[in-house]
């Protein structure tokens, strides 16, 4: 999945997809993996330029 809208965060279920991981995994795991969130409200959103990075370093 490419995110092409300029300035879109991602959701949770964006990364998840993103990552081909289950919404759970990426939930449990975002900060222990240092995935690239920031909380809006109580909602957590991502870069997509910040993934594609943190993707990118996980190798």
């Amino acid at each position: 999945m490419r995110n092409t809208v300029t300035g879109r965060l991602l959701t949770v279920d964006d990364v998840a997809e993103y990552l081909g991981k289950p919404k759970g995994w990426v939930y449990a795991n975002w900060k222990p993996r240092g995935i690239p969130f920031r909380k809006v409200g109580q909602a957590l959103r991502c870069r997509p330029a910040a993934l594609e990075e943190w993707v990118d370093d996980q190798n």
